[in-house]
């Protein structure tokens, strides 16, 4: 007990001593083990000769030469190559200047974002992702609007924001929507070539086989090339001229004497190298185009001038999508495979930590429940019965609920007639034409679908389709069997008590559609 009281008086000595003589407090760490070893009273002041040598020792410690850095390539441009006594290892560290970015939904509505001056498109959906709690099905993009001009092209995933920006005016901005086509033509090349348009660019004409088309576009080594009309607005002047185009790696050619591949009948219209290729919006109104499936190649280093623009239309949707997709894959080639890759990458890497349930339809059984334990019904016709018996069932037993007495807000009837404003995939009352431009800004792939109010029907509503990049539209009615009123997609044959029942039946059943509903049609707000 006295030793600690000795030792408390000790220290209480030193911080007099402190601030008598500014000697800083850490030095007499030493003071102490000096005084212990030699036995001192340590009531007695320390001699004022011996703070003074501690002093100037410390400051001949902090005066010692710079050590040479023996790692000068870990140290930025602007760091010094040498390494100082007292510096800390957190104070070498610079942190990368962040960049402001505004990110607007389709609603119209901005969201400002701070990223690192490097950060990608990709990278930069997956927080947009993650701040609005959004599904990362990887089928978001980041879209470059020119509302001036009248242009808007998807960022690829690799190409940094920033950089994109300062090529940007004032007017433009970054939208944030879904493109279910981005990838596509990996999943189903011969939909998106038409094997017309597909060629060799040498004089023999042949056709390549399905079976090569990609690996053709990915080979830097290969030349093959699309063909065919386009449109093209002439400069300075509001007219449209029909000529014969050929797009290679090397650019945009037009042909000056019908369709001749000779050298010199081909003129250079564009090159691919220091060009992005735009859709058009709106060019048929704005433009005067012949048709509304125009496209534009616009250089890096043009911001407004409309005279550098090259505007191109083609005759259908598929031709379009051709010629721009034949851009992308010559001016990145194997970078569009890898950027398609990476997130099936992390897919599969993250299934060897975790085994996600699947909810194909190959997934699904018909199961019996009526005895002890459950079993697995392998007769196809004994699942039928089963299911329409469950669901006779199922009709009589929300029948005699309904008579009961007035169904409640809460009540199931009365849920099934607003459910399905809580999905994403249902838009209201918006238009037909409006519709359509959903479907065409995100992507136009088979399945792709949204649901409406019908606009001629007030109790109907009217699911629009995409199928082989031509929209339709199928209308729900309303049924009613038994005082219940129900949905129906073809005229009764099908019921539903509410329309999710009726999507989630046609995600796994074809019926009377072109084809399943695959990708809903969704808005996010930031």
């Amino acid at each position: 007990m006295l030793y600690v009281i000795c030792l408390l008086l000790l220290l209480l000595q030193c911080n007099i001593l402190s601030a008598r003589h500014s000697v800083p407090l850490h030095t007499h760490t030493g003071v102490i083990c000096v005084m212990l070893e030699m036995h001192c009273n340590p009531f007695l002041s320390l001699p004022l000769s011996f703070c003074r040598r501690l002093q100037e020792q410390q400051y001949r410690t902090s005066s010692l030469p710079a050590i040479p850095n023996p790692f000068p390539e870990l140290c930025s441009p602007a760091g010094s190559p040498t390494l100082c006594p007292g510096d800390a290892l957190g104070n070498s560290v610079r942190l990368l200047p962040l960049q402001i970015v505004k990110v607007f939904s389709e609603d119209c509505i901005g969201k400002v974002v701070e990223i690192p001056a490097e950060m990608t498109a990709r990278d930069l959906c997956q927080l947009l992702v993650y701040k609005s709690h959004c599904v990362d099905d990887n089928s978001w993009a980041l879209v470059e609007h020119h509302p001036a001009m009248g242009l808007e092209r998807c960022l690829e995933d690799h190409e940094v924001v920033v950089q994109v920006q300062a090529s940007m005016t004032s007017e433009s901005k970054f939208l944030f929507r879904k493109n279910y086509a981005k990838y596509e033509f990996f999943k189903n090349p011969l939909n998106f070539f038409p094997e017309q348009m597909v060629a060799w660019c040498q004089e023999s004409n042949s056709t390549i086989p399905p079976s090569h088309l990609l690996q053709s576009f990915l080979n830097s080594s290969s030349c093959p090339e699309i063909q065919g009309h386009l449109y093209v607005k002439e400069s300075s002047r509001k007219a449209w001229k029909k000529q014969h185009m050929f797009l290679r790696r090397s650019g945009l050619y037009v042909s000056t004497k019908g369709a001749s591949k000779e050298p010199r009948h081909l003129q250079l219209l564009a090159d691919l190298e220091d060009s992005n290729i735009f859709t058009v919006i709106a060019g048929r109104r704005i433009l005067n185009a012949p048709t509304e499936y125009g496209f534009c190649i616009k250089p890096n280093r043009v911001r407004s001038e409309q005279k550098e623009l090259r505007m191109l239309c083609a005759e259908d949707e598929q031709s379009r999508t051709c010629w721009m997709t034949a851009f992308r894959l010559f001016k990145y080639g194997i970078l569009l495979y890898q950027n398609y890759k990476i997130p099936q990458q992390r897919k599969a890497l993250l299934s060897h930590f975790s085994a996600p349930r699947s909810v194909s339809e190959n997934s699904l059984v018909a199961m019996d429940f009526s005895g002890r334990i459950g079993r697995v019904i392998d007769n196809p016709v004994e699942a039928q019965s089963a299911a329409l018996e469950e669901g006779h069932a199922w009709r009589k037993r929300s029948q005699r609920m309904h008579n009961l007495g007035s169904p409640s807000p809460l009540h199931p009837s009365s849920l099934s007639a607003v459910i399905h404003k809580t999905q994403l995939w249902f838009h209201g009352r918006i238009t037909r034409e409006e519709s359509h431009r959903m479907i065409h800004q995100q992507g136009q792939v088979d399945g792709l679908f949204l649901l409406r109010d019908s606009q001629s029907n007030p109790k109907a509503f009217v699911l629009t389709l995409c199928h082989h990049q031509k929209i339709k539209h199928f209308q729900i009615l309303p049924c009613e069997e038994d005082g219940q009123m129900f949905f129906s997609l073809d005229d009764g044959a099908t019921k539903f008590t509410d329309l999710i029942q009726l999507v989630e039946f046609y995600q796994l059943n074809r019926g009377v559609l072109p084809c399943k509903l695959k990708h809903p049609c969704t808005i996010v707000a930031l």
